[in-house]
């Protein structure tokens, strides 16, 4: 198995330790900080997220550090998730966003949908990402259960739809196209469904209003810094997309500039005049993007500001998000999300758990402080860098990250007569392989924890589990992604008496 070094890396077979004893801020400063900063995790105030993973290719395009058997994590799902049915790191371009132009000039109230959706939402029709805008939260929230309870009929029972409060403004990561008009005005928005062509927006009624504000004035400054914005077509001009993200609890905000060139005319001076109209702005990175792709980002960042990423909470616990990271991009339903995984979990503090495409290690990081060992396992060495400072950051020393194929190691393990308590699975919308099931079948864990995104795959994967000898006890709905289709789904499979 290979090894990383690290500055407390010892064990061979470890790809790299959790976490440095020389850090002397302990867990419980940690948390004193976060109160004082009257930050509160639980109760009415659940939020935050994201630790995504995938199985068998690309978890969110926007390769934010994912977890992929077979490839890359960070790609479908933080997001991979949200507009137009994909999930979001190296973000596919086509990602759908809808707008709320005029929804204060036409007096028209936030707190339903209602028949008004297209009122709401100019862009609706051609957008194409908020399937269910037309329809009163409420309408959403039993749709998705009855597709939910359609889809487990006969393998398990539905136990709810947990919808949010406010579902406005929930997505903590926007990400706009530029182009221009006939005229050369700079433009931008999102693709219109289906085609190349940008559909202009400002505001959109998902994403988070601060990041909208930030685009639209990127937007204005190019003209007056002479920036063309880049013309796929001609293969002329710079600017690409421009990607905010924004720590729900911490407030802090990156702003991602991917152009096509590593050559940025006055760059000091564009980001001085950014940061006068937006001081808030916690870091700016600029992200060179040459290929030919319908990914965003491309491999290389330039720090033009700041640090080059920023910090969020999440279920008590901090995690570094860089331009690349995968994050869940709804903070609020992610942590009830994971809190019910980790209760469905049972731990007791006597558990070896394993984190199967552990991402930046999110779950698995939460998971280290009822277990007594925590496994993370990732294909993407980026990935478990950033997963091997989240555990330094929040002083978690009994997880251990391995670059490895999850199903490779679980079947190493078992072959070495190593046992594992619980499997964590969150694969991307295509579900699992046989092959990882067949794996985790080898290794035998009492339980399995799946967390999914496509409640289609689910139901074929409980079924091929069933055959394993693991029933799954029942499907808990979570409304990540008010206004869209999507739904995610958390369930405990059990093994079964005699299938051991």
């Amino acid at each position: 198995m290979k090894e990383i070094k690290g500055k407390n890396t010892k064990k061979p077979q470890v790809y790299a330790t959790a976490a440095s004893k020389t850090n002397t801020k302990s867990q419980g400063q940690l948390e004193e900080n976060r109160k004082d900063s009257g930050r509160l995790f639980g109760g009415d105030k659940e939020r935050l997220n994201e630790g995504g993973r995938a199985f068998g290719g690309n978890k969110e395009s926007l390769n934010e550090s994912g977890r992929a058997s077979g490839g890359n994590k960070e790609r479908l799902k933080d997001g991979g998730k949200a507009f137009g049915g994909r999930r979001e790191n190296n973000a596919d371009v086509r990602e759908k966003r809808i707008t709320e132009t005029g929804l204060q000039k036409k007096g028209l109230e936030k707190t339903e949908h209602g028949s008004k959706g297209t009122k709401l939402c100019p862009s609706a029709g051609r957008c194409g990402g908020c399937q269910l805008i037309h329809l009163p939260y409420k309408k959403q929230l039993e749709r998705k259960k009855k597709k939910l309870e359609d889809l487990l009929r006969g393998i398990c029972t539905v136990y709810g739809m947990e919808g949010m409060e406010n579902p406005w403004h929930y997505r903590n990561k926007v990400h706009a196209v530029f182009d221009h008009d006939r005229k050369g005005n700079p433009i931008s928005g999102i693709y219109e469904a289906g085609s190349h062509r940008v559909v202009p927006v400002d505001h959109c009624l998902l994403e988070d209003e601060k990041a909208d504000e930030i685009i639209v004035t990127i937007r204005e400054l190019l003209k007056s810094f002479k920036i063309r914005t880049y013309d796929e077509d001609t293969g002329y001009g710079l600017l690409r997309h421009v990607l905010i993200r924004k720590g729900f609890f911490s407030g802090q905000i990156m702003v991602v500039l991917v152009t096509v060139s590593p050559v940025f005319p006055s760059k000091s001076n564009f980001v001085r005049a950014l940061r006068e109209k937006h001081p808030e702005i916690t870091t700016i990175v600029q992200n060179i993007n040459e290929r030919n792709t319908s990914m965003v980002l491309g491999k290389r960042d330039h720090i033009f500001f700041g640090r080059g990423f920023i910090e969020d909470y999440l279920c008590g616990c901090v995690f570094r998000i860089s331009p690349q990271s995968f994050y869940q991009i709804n903070p609020v339903q992610t942590e009830k999300l994971y809190q019910k995984a980790l209760k469905l979990a049972d731990l007791h503090g006597d558990e070896t758990v394993i984190d199967a495409y552990c991402g930046i290690g999110t779950i698995g990081i939460i998971a280290a402080k009822q277990a007594e060992k925590v496994i993370g396992v990732e294909l993407n060495p980026e990935a478990v860098r950033d997963a091997i400072n989240n555990a330094k950051i929040n002083h978690i020393q009994n997880i251990r990250f391995y670059c490895n194929d999850a199903g490779r190691l679980m079947r190493e393990m078992a072959e070495s007569r190593q046992k594992a308590d619980v499997v964590i699975m969150d694969p991307p919308r295509s579900g699992s392989t046989e092959e990882f099931m067949d794996a985790v079948k080898v290794l035998g864990p009492r339980k399995v924890i799946y967390i999914s995104c496509g409640p289609e795959t689910l139901a074929r994967d409980l079924q091929y589990f069933h055959k394993l000898g693991y029933q799954a006890d029942g499907g808990w709905g979570y409304d990540l992604f008010p206004g869209t289709e999507h739904i995610e789904v958390v369930t405990c499979l059990r093994q079964m008496e005699g299938k051991k």
